[in-house]
């Protein structure tokens, strides 16, 4: 076993208490991911539970029960990071349940969900947690029977003498170890001693779930609450400045109508900037709600400018000629090199704004008095709205509650909390508790998208067809999607990253791998056209550059690490058996890395009808030890869907401010019968601790698609959606 302290600010992280009724309680501040709702127990539940935010809890019976803070999102932490303490406590999975603890700053940090992160920043303290649990559970046991607590072990919540034949249950020694101090280190298990971790648990809420048990916030009901709906302006650079009230009013089921205003003082990121001054509408249910906000006659004055999307194209392209740079990497002399290469390629790729569209319906419950507030509901940032709303109110934070339910779906459009504060906002108006629920109308047309991208990609070969000279310039509305010291640097003599950034009255915000699901894209099909002007293997060419980064890389730095780089290279091309060709089938491979993690992706196409569809998708991926192997399966295969239908179908345009696509009729997704035949996916087994999964199996997927694009289809598509700038009357076969 691995031995590790467990003192760094041990006295404020870790406290142990008595439980009625006798057990066991552990409270671990820095417990950041473990949520899941109890399931049926194999064993007697204890007679007494203190339901205390953050803390694994042992009962008289062995029951144990773990609360934890961070927000589940449809990722499976339900379920994983429960694993995680199971592993190290030795307790069986049966016997352990898990529940949502609601924000505690005083008790937790981190409590958030994005990034990829959850996983990642848990790992050692959820290990410690359990490995704690099971060390004084073993000291308890050995002082009881008078033996050193070496000539002991514990395995499935059983302690038993080494050498002699007494045992003993967790829940029957958990009284005693009520006392014991809190040991400076532990020992963690092996990574070969793992019997939970790296095994398929199903999802502890799947049953609830598929039998539509109310767990979700639309779910959430509260006695004498009111429902309300908003309507904001209609374009980008509009307020409102007065509406009908007296008759919206006056209409079946609504009990009031007014303006309500959410602007903060000193914002943050995760605030809203865009629609500020908003239309409420209470009433009784969301259909005669529905009819009032159609009912609407609004003046709406003009702020700002109205842009469109020949607006924001022009700007993209003025702002990567202008060389105001925010950030930028330069190796060598690449306009030397460019001027004496033998071959210059160069390419302009974009990408539009692009919306969430979580599954669940945008919601929030508010219950606002003179003295408290207290909130419920979906949300991946719940600190970041307790103090917003502690700002909206003027109100002491501590008066503050934020109780998270389960979302259905999040994609990074949770993580911005107006809806939350809008829901505040209106309690407070009508002193009663709320419900505000978005329309899909409202939710499209409001904002926080993923911005739009533009980057121009330029690479030289000499004679021999080495590459020679790479530059990359990109910018976004608001930011560029450049990483200057990702791949392709450290493998090129002369090479030139530039990001900058360009205004826009659009509000983005942060939508499944940030800035990488259109860098993926964009990099990648320019390296299948660089190897195909060398004439090499995509994958052949890819690893060239990567035993350059391995051997002799360029530069001081760079962040990726080039052997697992080229690892997940080297499985996606065996297990796919690339090089083999099958008539009909057209192959585009792509490779990326972001949240830590890395990611190889082929995409096998067919042509059916004179149409692209993607027959299937081969997966490598490196993101250290794998948990919940269902789980990151799943994780992936979602990543590899939601990439390939937006960069396929999905677009926003605008027109004098205003959104054109507000609903599922204008803004087209995968349906079920273009998504992928099927998506096998394989991880590189190693003992490094987990990095992020989340995200990273999206970004590779949009490279790997628009490569097999061009082999079905002859065509080098460098603006999304592909299907609406492809000409279909081209296409081969």
């Amino acid at each position: 076993m691995t031995k590790i302290k467990t003192q760094y600010n041990r006295r404020s992280f870790i406290k142990v208490s008595a439980a009625a009724g006798g057990g066991m309680l552990i409270g671990f501040s820095w417990l950041t991911g473990c949520i899941s709702d109890p399931k049926a127990e194999a064993i007697a539940v204890p007679n007494e539970w203190f339901d205390i935010n953050g803390y694994i809890k042992i009962g008289d019976t062995g029951l144990v029960t773990i609360y934890s803070p961070n927000p589940e999102i449809g990722q499976n932490v339900k379920t994983s990071m429960p694993m995680i303490v199971a592993e190290e406590l030795d307790v069986d999975w049966k016997n352990v349940v898990v529940e949502q603890a609601p924000l505690n700053t005083g008790f937790y940090q981190n409590q958030f969900a994005g990034g990829s992160l959850s996983i990642r920043l848990s790992w050692n303290a959820l290990r410690i947690a359990g490995a704690t649990a099971r060390r004084m559970l073993m000291e308890a046991a050995a002082k009881e029977w008078g033996v050193p607590v070496l000539d002991l072990n514990a395995t499935q919540g059983i302690i038993k003498e080494k050498n002699g034949e007494r045992t003993i249950t967790y829940g029957e020694i958990a009284s005693k170890a009520v006392g014991i101090e809190i040991p400076e280190e532990v020992e963690l298990k092996e990574i070969k001693d793992f019997k939970l971790i790296g095994t398929s648990v199903k999802n502890v809420d799947a049953k609830k779930i598929v039998t539509g048990k109310p767990l979700f916030g639309l779910d959430f009901k509260r006695e004498g609450m009111q429902l309300a709906m908003i309507q904001h302006p209609p374009a980008f650079g509009m307020k409102v400045k007065d509406f009908n009230a007296e008759e919206i009013k006056r209409m079946s089921g609504v009990k009031d109508a007014f303006i309500i205003d959410t602007s903060i003082k000193n914002p943050s990121w995760s605030d809203e900037k865009g629609f500020l001054q908003l239309i409420a509408i209470v009433g009784d249910s969301t259909w005669q709600l529905m009819k009032a906000k159609r009912a609407i006659k609004a003046n709406w004055e003009v702020v700002s400018e109205l842009e469109n999307s020949e607006m924001h194209l022009k700007n993209l392209e003025d702002a990567i000629a202008s060389g105001n740079v925010e950030e930028s990497r330069k190796d060598g002399n690449p306009d030397a090199a460019f001027e004496k290469a033998a071959k210059v390629i160069e390419r302009t790729y974009s990408s539009p704004f692009l919306a969430h569209n979580t599954m669940e319906p945008m919601n929030f419950f508010a219950n606002v008095t003179d003295t408290s507030a207290e909130l419920i509901g979906p949300t991946q940032t719940p600190e970041a709205l307790e103090g917003s709303v502690s700002k909206l109110l003027d109100m002491p934070i501590e008066n503050i509650t934020v109780n998270m339910t389960r979302m259905g779906g999040g994609f990074g459009r949770r993580l911005y909390v107006h809806f939350g504060v809008e829901a505040a906002a209106i309690s407070k108006k009508i002193g009663a508790p709320v419900k505000l629920i978005y329309t899909r109308e409202d939710d499209m047309t409001q904002g926080t998208y993923r911005p739009a991208y533009q980057s121009r990609y330029k690479a030289g070969l000499d004679e021999n067809n080495n590459l020679i000279a790479f530059s990359v310039k990109g910018s976004g509305l608001p930011e560029g999607s450049v990483f200057p010291n990702r791949f392709p640097a450290g493998t090129v003599d002369n090479y030139l990253a530039e990001k900058m950034r360009t205004k826009t009255n659009v509000t983005t915000g942060a939508w499944r791998a940030p800035r990488s699901h259109f860098t993926a894209g964009a990099e990648q099909s320019f390296l299948d056209e660089v190897a195909e002007l060398a004439g090499k293997d995509p994958i052949d060419f890819r690893l060239e550059l990567f035993d350059r980064a391995i051997n002799n890389p360029v530069g001081d730095k760079h962040e990726y690490e080039a052997e697992r780089y080229a690892g997940v290279l080297k499985l996606v091309k065996e297990k796919s058996n690339w090089g083999e060709t099958k008539p009909g089938i057209y192959r585009g491979v792509a490779a990326y890395f972001c949240h830590s993690s890395y990611v190889a992706e082929v995409v096998d196409m067919v042509l059916e009808n004179g149409q692209p569809k993607v027959k299937k998708v081969w997966c490598a991926v490196d993101c250290g030890i794998v948990v919940n192997r269902d789980a990151a399966k799943n994780m992936v295969q979602g990543g590899v869907i939601d990439g390939i239908g937006h960069a396929m179908y999905s677009q926003l345009t605008f027109n004098n401010g205003a959104v054109n696509e507000n609903n599922f009729d204008r803004y087209q997704l995968m349906r079920h019968s273009q998504a992928p035949e099927g998506i096998e996916v394989f991880f590189v087994e190693n003992e490094i601790a987990p990095t992020g999964l989340g995200e990273p199996g999206l970004p590779p997927a949009v490279g790997a698609l628009a490569n097999a694009l061009y082999q079905a289809t002859g065509q080098r598509l460098t603006k999304q959606p592909f299907m609406k700038n492809m000409d279909i009357e081209k296409v081969k076969g």
